[in-house]
Order: C-alpha cells, then structure tokens, then sequence
C-alpha cells in the first residue's frame, strides 16, 4: 500500500466519527422539521374546516395539484387505504371542499377535483407558508437553498 493510500484510509477513519455526528445532527434537525410540517398540516386543515383531518387535507392539496384524479390513483400515489381515502373524499365533499362526477370514460369511477373555494384557500395557505419560510431562512444564499433542495429531494428518493 502506498503512503498516499494509507493516508486516505486514516483520513476517512478519522473523518467517519465527524461523518456520523453530521448524519445524527442531520436526521434530529428532519425529525424537527418533519413534526413541524405536521403541526402546519394540522392547523392549516382547521383552518378550511373544523373537521377535516390531515389526511383529508393532504388528499385535498394533492387533488388541488392534480387538477383531477381517482380514489384508486390517490390510494396508489399517497399509498393509504382505499376505506381512508372513502371516508375523507366524503367528509371533503360534504364540507364543500371537493366536487365528484362520473368518469365520461368509466362510469364505475368519480373525478375527483377541489372545488373552486377550496383552491382559494389552498392558494392563500400556500402563500402564507412561503412567506413564513422565506422570513425563517432569508438569511440563506440561493446556492445554500438549492443545496438543502438537494439534500431532501436525495432523501425523498430513499
């Protein structure tokens, strides 16, 4: 082995307990954030409606963003139960939050789609939540923003 080779070997020994308190900073500061975008989540789906549970509130935004979809591609892509995704498309319904029809195509399925008012509120609570984190990491560089985009878009791939 030559010294060059040896050198990189204690190097990157050196470097793992570095490495491995980086990851555990790293995975503490997700577990932060993530129980964070819950709490959002939560008060975001109070705020269109008393009743609406978080998942119905991420079933609307997802619906929102589709522009239309089924219950089966929202069990496939959110992967949740076809019996959940039941029940909260008809409290969404009945709170005036979603509209369904028949499929032209399939009468057997629904359109999904948000309904207009919906949309509106989905809009502006989108709009506060970029603000709310333009004021948190305003401080940051464009380069460090892409860099933490990438850093999650990584981890959303696992």
């Amino acid at each position: 082995m030559s010294a060059a080779s040896a050198e990189m070997i204690l190097t990157e020994a050196e470097a793992a307990p570095e490495v491995e308190q980086a990851l555990a900073d790293l995975r503490g500061h997700m577990n932060l954030a993530l129980a964070r975008v819950r709490s959002l989540w939560k008060e975001s789906a109070a705020s269109l409606h008393p009743d609406l549970q978080v998942t119905g509130y991420k079933l609307l935004m997802f619906i929102d963003q589709a522009g239309t979809t089924h219950a089966h591609e929202l069990s496939e892509r959110l992967d949740m139960d076809k019996s959940v995704i039941s029940r909260q498309v008809r409290m969404l319904e009945s709170a005036g939050l979603l509209e369904s029809r028949p499929d032209e195509r399939d009468g057997r399925l629904r359109v999904l789609s948000a309904t207009p008012r919906a949309s509106a509120a989905l809009r502006a609570l989108s709009e506060q939540n970029a603000a709310r984190m333009r004021k948190e990491i305003g401080e940051l560089s464009v380069a460090e923003i892409r860099a933490a985009s990438k850093v999650f878009r990584l981890l959303s791939e696992i």
